[in-house]
Formats: C-alpha cells, sequence, structure tokens
C-alpha cells in the first residue's frame, strides 16, 4: 500500500512563505503516469486543489494560486515540497498531498492524514 505523509509547520506568520513537504514510501513518485497534488480545505470549505507535480516532473497549478504557488521534488528521497508564497489568514486549512492516477485529484487513491496550517500572528 502507498503511503503518503505531510510534514511542515502547523504555524506561520502572515506574509512568510509556507513549506509542506510529502514523503511518499511503498512507491515511487517517477512511476508513470501518476500525479502528485496538494489540495487543501479551508474549515468549512470544500476541498480546494492547489496544484501537481507529475512523474516527469511537470508542474500545473490552480490559475487562483499560480503567482504564489511553487511544486518541486526530490527524486532521491521520493518526495514533493509545496511552497506557498505571502500567505494570509484565509491561507489557514488542513493541507493534504494526494496520488492521482491521471483521472483528475478527486480520483486519488491515496491520500496523506492532511496537516493543519494555521497563518497567525
Amino acid at each position: 500500500q502507498v503511503q503518503l505523509q505531510e510534514s511542515g509547520p502547523g504555524l506561520v506568520n502572515p506574509w512568510q512563505t509556507l513549506s509542506l513537504t510529502c514523503t511518499v514510501s511503498y512507491g515511487s513518485i517517477t512511476t508513470n503516469y501518476y500525479y502528485w497534488n496538494w489540495i487543501r480545505q479551508p474549515p468549512g470549505k470544500g476541498l480546494e486543489w492547489m496544484g501537481y507535480i507529475s512523474y516527469s516532473g511537470d508542474t500545473n497549478y490552480s490559475p487562483s494560486l499560480r503567482s504564489r504557488t511553487s511544486i518541486s521534488r526530490d527524486t532521491s528521497k521520493n518526495q514533493f515540497t509545496l511552497h506557498l508564497y505571502s500567505v494570509t489568514p484565509e491561507d489557514t486549512a488542513v493541507y493534504y498531498c494526494a496520488r492521482d492516477p491521471a483521472w483528475g485529484y478527486l480520483a486519488s487513491d491515496y491520500w496523506g492524514q492532511g496537516t493543519q496550517v494555521t497563518v497567525s500572528s
């Protein structure tokens, strides 16, 4: 069974950069044809897709977040990382990483447990 686990700070200050890492176990982030996604859920709201990095290293981002989002990967560590710049309290959410078998993130077959991130000074 593939396992994903998010890690990073639970609290960040406004205007700083949020960096979260997803570590993948029992599966490779370079395996055809999977897409590795970041999704978040603000309190009381639905899931919001943020972006992905593909098995080949291509990236794609939500238009609403593209200007301040970057996803990178370290294949030697089997990890991919989300960077969200200039955060505000509206970025407070539970953040998930997930593996999508090329059907769209809602069809992801494996998800991390999620990590709570609060933006506050």
